[in-house]
């Protein structure tokens, strides 16, 4: 058997599609670089800091909203599927888009990490590719492990030109097209 890739994945969109639909509630699947991917329920934690992006986006920006888990083609010619902990576009964006819809005209795709093995690799790496091949200006990384917030924006030939990390407690500006800036000194509430 061929071991699968982004270049030659083992089923394709479609078929992953429907594979998602059919999984049980307790497991929310991805489909990233040709991969099939468990993504972890969020614990309380990790819930309330979504809560609060949303809180710092609504007060910011009233004609966005941060919605919560909406299912994303990403990657090139968008083969990928992915979940992300939050997505800011227009308020009624999404009315119309079927279980998933393309990145065109999402502002900002946020993942708040979780505390398994594969977060690493899938929050940091595969995600971050993915979203940057989607041209998302924004990608906002909440990390729990290092109680920082990163910013990728810039997005050009499948990366982000311009990373910036920030600890929790320190002011984070969210550049163009979002222009707001974070005061994250409520995320120190959430570490372990």
């Amino acid at each position: 058997m061929t071991p699968s890739t982004a270049h030659s994945p083992l089923i394709s969109a479609e078929e992953f599609e429907e594979l998602a639909r059919t999984a049980p509630e307790t497991v929310r699947l991805e489909f990233i670089k040709g991969r099939i991917e468990v993504k972890p329920v969020p614990d309380g934690d990790h819930t309330e800091i979504v809560a609060w992006l949303q809180r710092q986006c609504m007060q910011h920006v009233p004609d966005l909203w941060l919605y919560s888990e909406r299912n994303l083609k990403v990657e090139r010619y968008r083969k990928g599927r992915a979940i992300p902990d939050g997505v800011l576009a227009p308020v009624r964006h999404f009315a119309g888009h079927g279980d998933w819809s393309d990145p065109d005209g999402v502002l900002m795709v946020v993942e708040v990490t979780s505390y398994d093995a594969d977060t690493n690799q899938r929050d940091r790496v595969d995600k971050r590719d993915g979203y940057a091949a989607a041209e998302i200006p924004v990608y906002l990384l909440v990390d729990r492990d290092q109680c920082s917030v990163t910013v990728h924006s810039e997005p050009e030939e499948g990366r982000y030109r311009s990373i910036v990390t920030r600890p929790y407690g320190t002011p984070v500006e969210l550049p163009g097209p979002v222009g707001i800036t974070l005061e994250t000194e409520e995320l120190k509430s959430f570490t372990a």
